[in-house]
């Protein structure tokens, strides 16, 4: 219990609210950019919107079946939300670094670049978790990994990652981050509807299968 409750502690907390409002901005701006129409388009795949099943992150590059292309939409999706909260927690604090994470995982869901209607998250609810307490993002990729290679369907995978991360921030002994994991996990499921649907129905794709 000493060494979780060591590592559970986090920086003093600066709470200046236009501080964190241009921490929100900044960081909602940066969720916004859409890698993974970025890499559909720099690898002449198209206009990833159009392929698949329509969104915009790793999981329908992968459709397209170009390897690099979907692992570098991952690595960026998942990074600018861990970027968004490392560079505010550096400069403000760490309530500006769950802000920034809240914001930029919005801004992935929400984007302005795209009228709003951006991805499902994943990558970017990962990264964001990795960024503000990386024993609970660890332990949700590890869910994820593990869901996948049972059942092969990347949407299951997501669902069960998200739904474990409360527990897995109260166990670890991250209190403080409880409340914004619930928040995003909430948003992972609503983003999910169809694919929950599907999968009740038996009729999500496996992943890897191209379109």
């Amino acid at each position: 219990m000493g060494y979780v409750s060591s590592v559970a502690k986090v920086p003093e907390i600066t709470s200046d609210p236009v501080l964190l409002a241009v921490v929100a901005v900044a960081a909602y701006l940066l969720g916004s950019v859409p890698f993974g129409i970025v890499m559909a388009r720099l690898f002449g795949l198209g206009d990833l919107r159009t392929i698949g099943s329509g969104n915009i992150g790793a999981t329908n590059v992968l459709r397209t079946g170009n390897k690099l292309a979907a692992f570098l939409t991952l690595v960026l999706d998942a990074g600018k939300g861990g970027i968004a909260v490392l560079l505010a927690r550096a400069a403000v604090g760490e309530d500006a670094a769950q802000v920034a994470g809240f914001c930029a995982f919005l801004g992935h869901l929400y984007p302005v670049w795209l009228g709003f209607r951006g991805g499902k998250g994943v990558a970017t609810f990962l990264g964001t978790l990795l960024a503000l307490a990386w024993p609970v993002g660890l332990a949700a990729c590890a869910t994820w990994a593990v869901t996948a290679g049972l059942f092969r369907i990347s949407s299951l995978a997501a669902l069960a990652a998200a739904a474990l991360t409360g527990l897995w921030a109260h166990l670890l002994g991250y209190p403080q981050i409880l409340a914004l994991v619930l928040m995003l996990a909430l948003l992972v499921f609503v983003r999910h509807a169809s694919n929950i649907r599907r999968i009740l129905a038996g009729a999500e794709p496996r992943i890897g299968k191209k379109t």
